[in-house]
């Protein structure tokens, strides 16, 4: 049991990242990392949650559920900060809690995190394949109905969601400064169309769409807050990328706070619109902000929201795609998966066969999986992961109050707890099939773990050697 629970030393973690075997190189400012977190959140969630949640889940009250979504993602945002500045390192919850819980909980989450980061840009990938679809008709271009959809809704395989992942995943192994780059620019051009869609559907908006707010129940109401949370899933992504990043101790709080907030009052406003101008019963569509200016007669508006959707969502793919390497990256770097997996790429600096593993994954999972069972999963990972970081905030603030910490979670006492039970909450509210998926996921994992990460842990060994 001593073994399970062996941590990893702030000293340790900090060496090893200067180590010139496994040395990232260090670009991004807060500016890059506040962008990074807006374009890996706003996305899916945008563009094509609000509509599906609408319809089938919790109707007007979406925007509520949008809310209390954002505030235990605020909440955890604070742990998340707090920990990014005191170990400013790749592997965000999965190092956090290395350091605090011990080695099997750091395994536990890290897989987790796999899991979250990994399914989340696959889920994302469908969405932006209906987008790019609904656009080329749009323009008079139909593709084949077999080969962009899963088989559940009348397809074989989803072309498009593949297309759009290999291209992504060659970009990322490009190096992390040009990745900024062409993220950064796609973000600009996302949040415009958003103001665009705003201020064109607005003067439209009929309170009486907003009756009855709730027609699900206020349960439901709850459970699509769980359902819509991996709408927000993306922030920490943002901490994976501290070992990239200038002055993380400043920057990665300061990318981290400014990101949510901006996202979460972007996603509210959206709901009250898309649900004010056209009765949510209609709105089950997989392009709901483009279906709702084409409705309303706004033709061209329409097709340049699709196309921002389409180039926004794309952000969102390539921040899930970076925080998945950099977690499989951690995870080889300190022995629990084969070490394949944290070579470093001599002149670009990134970890190249680590992009590539994940890219050939996601390209399976977008290729053949529905919207729905990806988005289910990724949501209850990302909870478990916040619940984590929050606890293991709490802990280290008990057990080494002597560390220095750039970044105070403040009220840590009431705020750490509350980011972990509104989380506890929200999973326990998730369709008992994603738990179970969960459940098997973890089980997968500890299999893993004890016939192979156990045996080649590296802080186990180096304890053992002295």
């Amino acid at each position: 049991m001593t073994k399970l629970l062996r941590r990893k030393e702030l000293q340790t973690l900090l060496q090893q990242a200067e180590d010139e075997k496994f040395k990232l190189k260090r670009e991004l400012t807060a500016a890059d990392l506040t962008l990074l977190g807006i374009g890996a959140t706003v996305g899916v969630g945008i563009f094509v949650l609000p509509g599906v949640m609408a319809a089938k889940v919790a109707g007007p009250a979406i925007v509520v559920s949008f809310l209390l979504s954002a505030i235990a993602c605020i909440f955890a945002g604070l742990c998340y900060a707090e920990f990014a500045s005191l170990a400013p390192v790749s592997g965000s919850a999965y190092t956090y809690s290395y350091v605090a819980l011990g080695e099997i909980f750091a395994w536990i989450i890290g897989w987790d995190l796999l899991l979250e980061f990994g399914v989340s840009m696959s889920a994302v990938a469908v969405g932006w394949s209906g987008y790019v679809t609904n656009l080329l008709s749009d323009l008079g271009i139909h593709l084949p109905k077999i080969l962009t959809n899963d088989i559940a809704h009348g397809g074989i395989i989803n072309l498009p969601a593949i297309f759009i992942i290999a291209l992504l995943g060659w970009i990322l192994t490009r190096g992390i400064r040009e990745s900024s780059n062409f993220s950064n620019i796609m973000v600009f051009i996302k949040l415009a169309v958003i103001i665009l869609f705003i201020v064109l559907a607005a003067p439209h908006i009929k309170p009486q769409n907003w009756t009855p707010f709730a027609p699900y129940g206020w349960k439901n109401v709850i459970t699509a807050a769980g359902l819509v949370f991996f709408a927000y899933g993306g922030f920490d992504a943002v901490s994976t990328a501290s070992e990239e990043t200038k002055n993380p101790q400043r920057n990665i709080p300061i990318g981290l706070v400014a990101s949510l907030t901006i996202v979460a009052t972007l996603y509210a406003i959206v709901c009250l619109v898309l649900t004010g101008v056209v009765n949510y019963k209609k709105l089950d569509n997989s392009a709901p902000v483009a279906y709702v200016l084409s409705l309303i007669g706004v033709k061209w508006g329409s097709v340049l929201v699709a196309i921002g959707a389409v180039v926004g969502i794309t952000t969102v793919m390539m921040v899930m795609l970076l925080g998945t390497t950099r977690i499989l990256f951690s995870l080889s770097r300190d022995g629990l998966l084969p070490p394949v997996f944290s070579k470093v790429h001599k002149t670009r600096r990134t970890p190249y066969v680590a992009t590539i593993a994940v890219t050939i994954i996601g390209i399976l999972l977008s290729g053949f999986l529905p919207i729905m069972t990806l988005a289910e999963l990724c949501n209850i990972g990302a909870l478990f992961a916040f619940m984590l970081t929050s606890i293991s905030v709490l802990v280290l603030r008990i057990k080494r109050p002597d560390i220095k910490r750039p970044f105070k979670v403040p009220a840590v006492y009431v705020i750490a707890p509350l980011a972990a039970l509104i989380s506890f909450g929200l999973i326990v509210s998730l369709p008992k099939i994603a738990i179970i998926r969960f459940i098997v996921w973890l089980a997968i994992g500890l299999i893993i773990y004890f016939s192979y990460g156990i045996k080649h842990s590296v802080v186990q060994n180096s304890r053992n050697n002295s």
